[in-house]
C-alpha cells in the first residue's frame, strides 16, 4: 500500500486538496446566511455536511487506490446496470427537487444516481473498449455500449435534467471518438448524430412546449438577464451584481451581500459568483489556473498510460471535469442557460463530491499502474 501511494501524482494530489479546502471554506461562507434564514438550521450545517462528505471521500480514496483498474472494469458492468435500474425506480419513487425527480431522499442524506452514472459509464466504456479492442471494426461490437448510454441519457432527460443529460452525452461522445476503431464507423456515427441533432433542433423549435417544461424553455431566453430580474433573469443578473461588487480583490471573506437570499442556494450552482464577490477576480483567475493544472495532469497521466483502458479513463474524466466547469461558469456568465450543474471542488453536494473524488482516485490509480508497469519493464 505504501509503495502504491509513492507512485501517485503529487502535483495533482496537492492541487486537488487545495481546491477542496478552498471549496469547503467558501461553502461555509456562502451557505451560513441561507442555512439560518431560509432553512432554520445552524449556520455551520452545510459546512459540517460538506466536511463529512470530504472525510468519507478521503477514506474511499484509500480503499479504491488499493485496487488496479482491472478491478474497476470488472465492477463497472453490474454497477452500470444497477444504476440504470436505480434511474428507472427514481422516476417512480424519487423526490422532486427544483422541479426534477433526480434524488432518493433517505432522510439524513439525498442520493443523486445521475451523478454516479457519469463516472461509472466512463469506467464501463474504458473497460469495454479495452477488452474488445480487436473487434472494433464491427458495428455491433463498436455500438453496443452506446445503446446502453442512450438508455441512460434518456432516463436522465425525462427527470427532467437537461444539464446532466448534456454533460453525460458529450462525455460519452468524446470517449467514443477517442477510441481507436474503424474511421468508417466513426464518420457514419458522426453524420447520423449530426442529423439527429439538427432534426432535434427543428423539433425543439416547433414543439418546444411539448418536449420541455416551461421552466426549461424560459432558461433559453438568456439575452439581457437584468431586464428580467423579477422573472427568469433573476439568478444570472444577481451573479453579475456579485461579480461587479467583488472587483479585483473582493469585499472580503464573509462579506458578500448577494448571499443574503438574493441568489438562491448560493453555495451550490452559484458559488463562483460568491467567490469572486468576496475574494475578487484575482482569486477567481487563480482557481481557473488550478483547474487547468488539474486537467493538464489528468491528460498527461492518460497519455503516459500503456493501455487503452488507462488512457480512456483519464481522457473521459478530463472531459467530465471540463464540462462541469464550462457549463457552470458559462451559465453564471449568461452565455448559456442555467442548468443546475455543480462547479467541481467548490459547490456543496454529497453525490457530486464523492463522484469527483472517485474519478480523481481512478486517475491516480492509472498513474500507479503506469509506474508499476514501467518498473517491471
Amino acid at each position: 500500500m505504501i509503495k502504491k501511494l509513492k507512485y501517485i501524482d503529487k502535483t495533482l494530489l496537492i492541487v486537488t486538496i487545495l481546491l477542496f479546502v478552498i471549496g469547503l471554506v467558501m461553502v461555509f461562507s456562502a451557505s451560513n446566511v441561507t442555512a439560518y434564514m431560509s432553512h432554520a438550521v445552524s449556520p455551520y450545517n452545510y459546512f459540517i455536511r460538506q466536511l463529512a462528505f470530504l472525510i468519507a471521500g478521503f477514506f474511499m480514496f484509500f480503499i479504491m487506490i488499493a485496487f488496479n483498474t482491472n478491478v474497476y472494469g470488472k465492477l463497472s458492468r453490474p454497477l452500470l446496470l444497477g444504476n440504470i435500474a436505480a434511474l428507472v425506480v427514481l422516476l417512480i419513487y424519487g423526490s422532486t427537487k427544483n422541479q426534477a425527480i433526480s434524488w432518493f431522499d433517505l432522510g439524513f442524506i439525498s442520493i443523486q444516481p445521475s451523478e454516479f452514472v457519469k463516472v461509472i459509464t466512463i469506467v464501463f466504456l474504458a473497460e469495454y473498449y479495452e477488452v474488445h479492442k480487436k473487434r472494433l471494426n464491427g458495428w455491433i461490437a463498436s455500438l453496443y455500449p452506446l445503446a446502453l448510454c442512450i438508455v441512460v441519457a434518456g432516463l436522465i432527460f425525462i427527470q427532467p435534467d437537461l444539464g446532466t443529460t448534456i454533460i453525460y452525452s458529450l462525455t460519452v461522445a468524446a470517449i467514443f471518438f477517442s477510441v481507436p476503431m474503424s474511421k468508417e464507423i466513426k464518420y457514419k456515427i458522426l453524420f447520423i448524430g449530426s442529423a439527429i441533432l439538427l432534426l432535434g433542433g427543428f423539433a425543439v423549435m416547433g414543439m418546444g412546449k411539448k418536449i420541455f417544461e416551461d421552466r426549461q424553455l424560459e432558461r433559453f431566453d438568456i439575452s439581457n438577464p437584468c431586464s428580467k430580474i423579477l422573472s427568469n433573469g433573476n439568478q444570472v443578473c444577481n451573479c453579475y451584481i456579485a461579480i461587479n461588487n467583488g472587483g479585483l480583490t473582493g469585499v472580503g471573506l464573509g462579506n458578500s451581500t448577494q448571499k443574503y437570499l438574493y441568489l438562491p442556494e448560493p453555495y451550490t450552482d452559484f458559488i463562483f459568483a460568491i467567490i469572486v464577490e468576496e475574494l475578487g477576480v484575482v482569486t477567481g483567475v487563480v482557481i481557473l489556473i488550478l483547474y487547468i493544472i488539474v486537467l493538464f495532469r489528468v491528460l498527461i497521466i492518460g497519455r503516459q498510460s500503456p493501455t487503452n483502458r488507462g488512457a480512456i479513463l483519464c481522457y473521459g474524466i478530463a472531459v467530465y471535469i471540463f464540462l462541469h466547469i464550462s457549463v457552470n461558469l458559462m451559465g453564471i456568465m449568461g452565455l448559456i442557460p442555467m442548468t443546475g450543474v455543480p462547479l467541481p471542488f467548490m459547490s456543496y453536494g454529497g453525490s457530486y463530491t464523492i463522484c469527483l473524488i472517485a474519478a480523481l482516485t481512478i486517475v491516480q490509480r492509472v498513474n500507479v499502474d503506469t509506474k508499476l508497469y514501467n518498473e517491471k519493464s
